[in-house]
């Protein structure tokens, strides 16, 4: 792995959690796609875009008071 950010999943793990992948990358995550353990592919943001959202996941999870 390159980046901290980045997660590595096989091939099998990629087709069944695509959206929640894509929802991640849209979050500025890297995912490298592996096949027997070698590298195929990477999901990275494109380049250019513009900042993500503030408050996307509102009302997604809920901060403890005392965090």
């Amino acid at each position: 792995m390159t980046k901290s950010s980045e997660l590595q999943v096989g091939v099998h793990e990629a087709k069944t959690r695509l959206s929640e992948l894509l929802r991640l990358v849209d979050m500025g995550e890297e995912v490298e796609i592996l096949r027997n353990g070698e590298p195929v592919a990477r999901l990275v943001p494109p380049t250019g875009r513009r900042p993500r959202r503030f408050g996307i996941d509102r009302g997604r999870f809920v901060v403890p008071g005392d965090f």
